[in-house]
Parts: structure tokens; sequence; C-alpha cells
């Protein structure tokens, strides 16, 4: 998927949608107003991996200042777990591993696992164990080891008989940003201080109160970018990084035509299926995608059907619609076969949503630079993609009171840091020209493709290449890249379900 980060907000399964109510969450802090910024809580734990094994572990919490730029600013926690290395000393600098979204903690990830995903999570910390410490850190208002900020808001399904309209979303989503501002104002919740500098900030920290002098960073996603924050804002502590998904500091929103063409690698390896083939016109995915969109250019599609209650109900897609991620949709779309379009589910969706706050606060502050916004709202593959990944966050970035970090923060520099980029080339959330781009600026990195390989490929690497994995876990262990491979083939990252309707002969 493309970011698509305005979705979390505004489900793309309904894709106009009238906002109702909304109430604001106000966070679940542990008691971190009376802690001192800087300290740390910990705690013994112990998980068992797929084999058996026990292994314990640190879970503690880091009190920083929500905002620290103001000197009266409250104390709020910020989770983490450590799992200490399999030899002591340990043989490198500790592993930082730092989530995505924003809006993802691997503590969650922990702590509600079942016992088959807690096995296959231990086995990933297994295999950094072998190199150093390692630790995952949570985001400032994403961790239940301290605030977890949200709103809830209750959402209907767009009027039957129209088209999606993304310019009512934004609308939406705009009233949404007003509420929640003006709710949290004059509250105890100080809504300027969750930026990615300030999450920078908090990894410095911990890396202090544990007391490491150095680190690497492993991240994926929103965490390679919150690595490159870090990298900015504190060359000094960074020993090298291992970076998949990646998403430089002024790519928060992605660029339309490189996630095209990740969609266009896809449609390629569908091309050769021969379960596809027979659907496909002459021009292949290519083709059948420019007929459907100039279809939905010049008039939306009607379609008559019922819904699950067998009630009539009439469904309209316009070119706002476009299902490009979806090759058989699309090719349903090219043959006039609208049997999926025509039995909707009935009603709307029910009772509240709840949805976190710290994507909009940490995105729109980041923002992009004026030449990247011009490019993405010209981007020629808008026609088959639109602007719903960035037009909303670019509508709000004022209201949202996390504050502008800057185009001299987010415009990217030389750094001499050894970074491993791992990408995988059908990734449609961070797509592989982002790496193409950022590499130029890291003189000692390496790039590592990974062949048919989505959004975030270090695991797949690590089970499928045993021998790429070796390579990485001595970047890892000594910063020498020079044996890490440039390109490797994964099996699919996704898969594809062909047409399933008669072709007439």
């Amino acid at each position: 998927m493309q970011s698509h980060r305005f979705t979390q907000f505004l489900p793309s399964s309904l894709p106009f949608l009238v906002l109702l109510l909304l109430i604001v969450f106000i966070p679940t802090s542990s008691e971190a107003t009376s802690r001192e910024a800087g300290t740390v809580e910990i705690e013994t734990h112990s998980a068992k991996t797929s084999a058996g094994e026990v292994v314990e572990y640190e879970l503690g919490t880091l009190f920083v200042p929500e905002n620290r730029s103001d000197p009266d600013s409250r104390i709020i926690g910020v989770g983490f777990a450590r799992f200490k290395s399999v030899v002591q000393p340990a043989p490198a600098p500790p592993i930082f591993q730092l989530p995505g979204g924003p809006g993802s903690s691997y503590l969650m990830r922990l702590e509600d696992a079942s016992s088959g995903e807690l096995g296959q999570f231990m086995g990933h910390v297994n295999r950094l164990r072998q190199i150093g410490d390692v630790v995952f850190v949570d985001q400032r208002g994403f961790s239940r080891r301290g605030d977890v900020l949200s709103a809830t808001a209750d959402f209907s399904s767009r009027p039957p008989g129209e088209p999606s309209s993304l310019k009512d979303d934004v609308e939406q989503f705009v009233t949404f940003a007003r509420e929640v501002a003006a709710e949290y104002k004059d509250g105890k919740v100080d809504l300027s201080g969750y930026t990615v500098k300030e999450c920078a900030q908090d990894v410095n920290d911990l890396r202090t109160a544990l007391g490491y002098k150095t680190i690497t960073l492993h991240a994926t996603s929103f965490g390679s970018q919150w690595s490159f924050a870090i990298m900015r804002l504190h060359p000094e502590i960074v020993a090298r990084a291992l970076l998949s998904g990646v998403e430089p500091l002024d790519h928060a929103y992605d660029m339309p035509s490189y996630v095209f063409a990740a969609i266009q690698r896809q449609w390629r390896f569908v091309e050769a299926h021969r379960r596809f083939k027979r659907y496909l016109p002459e021009g292949g995915m290519v083709e059948a995608a420019r007929v459907v969109i100039e279809r939905l250019e010049r008039e939306p599609l009607a379609i008559e059907g019922q819904n699950r209650k067998g009630e009539p109900v009439k469904v309209v897609l316009g070119r706002e619609d476009f299902p490009s991620r979806d090759p058989a949709q699309i090719l349903e779309l090219y043959h006039g076969h609208y049997e999926r379009w025509a039995r909707p589910s009935s009603g709307s969706s029910q009772g509240g949503r709840k949805m976190t706050l710290i994507g909009p606060l940490i995105d729109s502050s980041l923002g992009v630079t004026p030449e990247r916004r011009h490019q993405l709202w010209t981007d020629p593959a808008i026609r088959y993609l639109g602007r719903d990944n960035f037009s909303a966050y670019l509508a709000t970035a004022d209201i949202w009171p996390s504050p502008d970090m800057g185009d001299d923060f987010r415009r990217p520099v030389l750094c001499n840091i050894p970074v491993v980029f791992a990408q995988g080339n059908w990734d449609t959330s961070t797509p592989i020209e982002n790496t193409f781009e950022i590499a130029p600026f890291f003189p000692n990195s390496r790039v590592l493709i990974a062949e048919q390989g989505g959004h975030g490929v270090i695991e797949p690497i690590a089970r499928q290449h045993p021998e790429a994995w070796k390579a990485l876990e001595l970047f890892l262990l000594t910063g020498d890249s020079s044996k890490v491979p440039a390109r490797v083939r994964l099996q699919p990252s996704r898969g594809f379900t062909p047409p399933r309707f008669p072709l007439e002969e």
C-alpha cells in the first residue's frame, strides 16, 4: 500500500465518510509527573522461545520531558525493553530497534503475542543477541508505559449513489484536527511535544540512562525516518545503522510515481502468471489500467446490485475509486464484470473508532520541503493513485499543535555513518526510489535490493538467505558491509488472485 496514513482516520473501505461524533481520549499516563527526567525504572520479565528456551529481559520506563522547549513541561513515560547479549561483555554496540508507524510498538507486540507469535518474535531477538544487547524503544504518545494519545470518532458510510470524494474526506479531517487541537489546547497534555526530534532525543536520553557510549540503529519504515533524525541530531552516538522500508526525512509522503513503479513491477509478475494471461489485453496490465481510468474519468460507473440483506443498492465508482493495487479488480472492470461491486456490505460502521494521534502529530510537523510538495502535487501518477496519501495532512499541518521541523532539517546532508539500506522493490509503502535518493548522501553505505520484497525485508532475508543474513550480522558486529550482496531474490511478498469470470470466445 501507499503510505495512506490518512486512512488510519478515514478507512479506505469507506472513502466518503461523515464525521458524526468526536470524543477525545485523555491519555492513560503512569505516575510520570513525579519522576525525574532522564531516569529509568526497570522490572525483570521472561519470555519463552519456540524451542522452549526461557529468556529473561528487562522491561522499563524512561522518564522524559513532554516538551523539552518548555522548562515547566510535565514528565511522561516512554517504554523500552532490553534483552542482554548472549556474550558478555557484548562484542558490539547495543542494537536499538525502532518501530514504524508512527503508532506502532514492539512492546505491545511482545505483550499481546500468542505463543506462536512470541516464539517468532524471540527468534528475531535471539539472532540479534548474538551481536549485542537488544533494546526496543516505544514512541512517545504511543506507549502503555506512558501515554497512548488517541481520539474516538463515529463514522457512517458515504451516501448511496455517490463516488468517492477526496475533497469531502479532507474537509472532514480538517474538522477532526480542529476539534482535537481545541480539546487539548488548555489541558495537561502538550501536543506540541510530539515530534520526530523529541523522539530522537528520547533515544539519546535512553542511551545515556542505560550507560551506552554508542548504539546501532535497526529500523523499518517510520523507524528508519526516526533513525535519520537521530543521525542528523546526534551523529556521534550512532556506530552504524541497518535500515529497511527506507523513509528519509523529506519523504513522509510517498511520491505517486515511485509507488506506481512498484505496482508496475508487481504487474509484470502477474503478466507472467498463466491464470492471468488470458484476461490480459494486448499491452498487458498497463493497457487495462489505462482503459479503466479513462472510462472512470469520462463518467462515474453506476452498478445496480443487492446488499447482504437482499435490498437493492446502487454503487457508483468514480475516478478516485480506481483499484490500483488489485490487478484482478482492474481486469474485472476492464472486461465489464462488476459482480464484486454489486454485492457491497450493508449499513454504516457501528460504534466509535479509536485513532492514534501520534501519526498526524509527527507527520504533519515533519511535512515536506516546498520543492517536494510541488512534485507531489503535480506528479503524473496522481492520475492512477490520487492525492489521498498526502492531501489531508498537508491541509491540516497548521492546525495540529506539533511545530514545523523546518526545511533545513528535512533536506539531506552528507553523513559518514556506515549504513546498509535493505529495500524491497515491491514495497509500495516506502518505494525503493526513496533509497536511491538518500543513499548518495551516505558515502559509507551499501544498498541491498530484495527482489519481490515488500515493506520491510530483514526478516524474510534472514529466513530465506542465511548467507546474506551472515553478511548483515558481520555488518552489525563490525560495521563492515563489504560482504553484503547487492541483490537477493525473495519469495513474492504478496499473492495475487486471478479473475474467475469466464471469457467469451
